[in-house]
């Protein structure tokens, strides 16, 4: 097994960062390397989560082995004495010694791998975050077009991002090159730079995790409450309502200046083909809208007319861009907010149901998988549902809780060593002593995934003015993809010292003299900055307390509320306002599918009842032609009672043929102010016994268009 483990998580990571970019990318039409950057940023975090327990259940078995080599006799046994008296044992001066036996790991890396492996993960995902991806990211922004246009545009909003990162590692270049005792080379500088990239990582950590650790049991307890999600989903609707018509009209105010630029600029134009790039970057409907209206058979005249300049088109295409990308996202996002607030009011109405099956509103447009099929039937959904689910939410929510807890203290005590406070560190000295590896892996793994998911799921949930935002579903722009995979690559570096730091492996703050993870001896030892390591380090995460009980008590909520930005507060009047709002929303919506659904069965109903082939339809056709001329025939010389009865016939009749020969769709009515028969207002006009086909006005039949 030497090794097999490293390449069997080396491979699931992968299959998982693809899978996670699938969920939020569009592989069809995102340029593939924006995907490619995007997952080797996704796909290093991930090893660098995975891989670590392996590295400290190594370093465990390497520590063991030097305490060995040091200390061969450390267990002394001492036998008993075969004459016990009234329950006391006198013990021998005799001792016995026996070797420490030090048991390898299942998952045990041989040495000179794990150096070279996280030295390859670790500068390639620093220089994916720091140099190519900012890069790239506002190459992918640029409205060029041009690649060197797009370059250039990208170096120019790089230069003070990059200026910035250069001041900071030139303020402690100095800081080090004026002290006395220390003398610069490479190792030392090298440590400087991934100091100043772990304090900037560690700086936005902490905030994260801090709202993380609080907000994530609190959604699941609040989840496990019923009627709180569905109250909160008619918040989101009403706010989500408002950011789709915005974008559907920022959308408009964009095409608008597209048609007034594309109307100027004709075919012979220089610009002309920076304005087809535009165009193909519309939608289709806007495409032909424009392309009717075109008129390019004219010739441009530059002394008459004023034409754009480069730099305004350059501009104005990065403004489609982002418009087509916003709307396209915001209608997505309705439809999947509106199946939720369905399926959560299907939810509330079965669980008054006493036949403990689940029935929803609207069936699923989904096809039925063999798993619900067979496994998650109506009843089970009911159970699950209805009842189970609200339990299992409340449970998850007290064990994420508690984990919280450990965190938070752990955070505030990890600096003591004699005594040991942090409970992390507990946990691992106890399994360390029976050398219980697989818990050891998994002790780490789960407390490593915990905070990255109440770091990560924060990052997911951030948003800058709809300016960057994570849409599942495929609807993630490229610009946000290349920003989280930035941010993932600054903050799971911090995040695993952060860890290790919990547990005492360490030494820079732990300060023992312990065997280092392969990890740990790539970052460097911090003592070269003391100030850093003594103090930045150990001191900063206390504040994760303060920022926890800003969270619980929801004070940045509220606060973001007083300044204007609607926010979900219980107790606000313009809360309830907009619940209100989305309730009503919702509602409407679900008449609006109510009306489609109605209209899909009549046209079901119809089709069956007159036939689905051409050949009945056209056969019934010709044998109701011969009937009404035969009809038409006879109805001269019978008294006007029975013409009129007989037009009447032949009124039906022609309803039916109508409805055969052109397929018309039912129309949406009112019972209450409409006739039964949405045809009958139309039929009126016609001649009484006659069809459409054989009426004398058949060569104008158009003209009333």
């Amino acid at each position: 097994m030497s090794g097999a483990a490293l390449g069997i998580e080396i491979v699931v990571v992968f299959f998982l960062a693809l899978f996670l970019l699938h969920r939020y990318a569009d592989f069809r039409k995102q340029q593939r390397m924006v995907l490619f950057g995007t997952l080797l940023a996704w796909y290093l975090c991930f090893l660098i989560v995975f891989i670590l327990p392996l590295d400290i259940s190594t370093t465990i078995y390497k520590q063991c082995k030097i305490d060995h080599e040091e200390h061969p006799a450390v267990l002394p046994v001492t036998p008993l004495l075969s004459n016990q008296t009234s329950g006391n044992s006198t013990m021998a001066t005799a001792t016995k010694s026996v070797l420490k036996v030090c048991y390898k790991p299942w998952s045990y890396i041989p040495d000179g791998i794990m150096p070279v492996f996280w030295r390859v993960v670790y500068w390639t995902s620093q220089c994916l975050t720091w140099l190519l991806l900012p890069f790239m990211q506002s190459y992918a922004r640029s409205g060029g077009f041009s690649i060197t246009g797009k370059i250039k545009t990208a170096l120019i909003e790089n230069a003070i991002y990059y200026g910035t990162y250069l001041l900071i590692f030139g303020s402690l270049l100095i800081y080090v090159a004026v002290h006395p005792q220390w003398h610069l080379s490479w190792y030392e500088l090298q440590t400087i730079g991934i100091t100043a990239a772990n304090t900037w990582g560690l700086f936005l950590l902490v905030l994260l995790l801090g709202y993380g650790l609080v907000e994530i049991p609190r959604s699941y307890w609040n989840a496990s409450r019923r009627g709180h999600l569905l109250i909160k989903t008619y918040f989101k609707a009403a706010k989500l309502m408002t950011e789709k018509a915005d974008a559907q009209e920022n959308l408009e105010d964009v095409m608008e200046e597209v048609r007034k630029v594309q109307e100027s600029i004709k075919y012979n134009h220089p610009l002309r083909k920076y304005i087809d790039t535009i165009l193909r970057k519309c939608p289709v409907d806007y495409q032909e809208k424009m392309g009717r209206n075109m008129d390019d058979y004219e010739d441009f005249d530059d002394k008459q007319n004023t034409y754009p300049r480069e730099k305004s088109l350059v501009k104005l295409h990065k403004q489609v861009i982002y418009a087509v990308q916003r709307h396209n996202r915001t209608r997505v996002q309705w439809l999947i907010l509106l199946q939720q607030a369905m399926h959560l009011e299907d939810v509330a109405k079965n669980e008054t149901s006493s036949a403990h099956q689940f029935v929803r509103s609207f069936p699923s447009t989904e096809p039925t998988s063999w798993l619900s099929r067979y496994f998650y039937t109506p009843t089970v959904e009911w159970y699950w549902e209805c009842l189970l689910r609200h339990w299992f939410y409340r449970l998850l929510a007290v064990v994420l809780s508690l984990f919280s807890v450990a965190v938070v203290w752990s955070e505030c005590t990890f600096f003591s060593t004699r005594p040991v406070l942090s409970l992390f560190a507990v946990f691992i000295q106890l399994a360390e002593r029976d050398y219980n590896y697989l818990y050891i892996e998994m002790a780490c793994f789960i407390t490593i995934f915990f905070l990255c998911t109440c770091v990560y799921s924060t990052v997911f949930r951030i948003r800058v003015f709809n300016y960057y935002y994570l849409a599942s579903h495929h609807q993630t722009d490229a610009y946000s993809l290349q920003f989280s995979g930035m941010l993932f690559c600054r903050l799971t570096p911090p995040l695993c010292l952060n860890f290790l730091g919990l547990i005492h492996m360490d030494s820079a703050i732990s300060h023992q003299q312990k065997e280092q993870t392969a990890y740990t001896s790539i970052m460097g030892s911090m003592r070269v900055l003391s100030f850093i390591a003594n103090g930045f380090y150990i001191y900063y995460p206390m504040l994760i307390l303060l920022l926890c009980i800003a969270t619980y008590f929801s004070l940045g909520t509220r606060c973001l509320n007083l300044l204007g930005f609607q926010q979900f507060v219980g107790d606000n009047e313009m809360t309830s306002d907009l619940i209100d709002e989305g309730k009503e929303l919702i509602r409407r919506e679900k008449r609006k599918l109510q009306r489609i659904e109605d209209g899909e069965n009549r046209r079901r109903e119809w089709k069956e009842r007159y036939g689905n082939t051409r050949e009945d339809t056209a056969r019934n056709r010709i044998r109701n032609e011969a009937a009404e001329m035969t009809e038409t025939n006879y109805s001269d010389t019978v008294p006007n009672t029975r013409q009129a009865k007989y037009s009447r016939t032949g009124r039906g009749t022609e309803r039916d043929s109508i409805e055969l020969l052109q397929d018309a769709e039912p129309l949406d009515f009112n019972a209450e102010t409409l006739s039964d028969d949405p045809l009958e207002a139309g039929s009126t006009r016609h001649v009484p016994g006659r069809y459409l086909s054989m009426s004398s006005s058949r060569s104008r039949i158009f003209d009333d268009v």
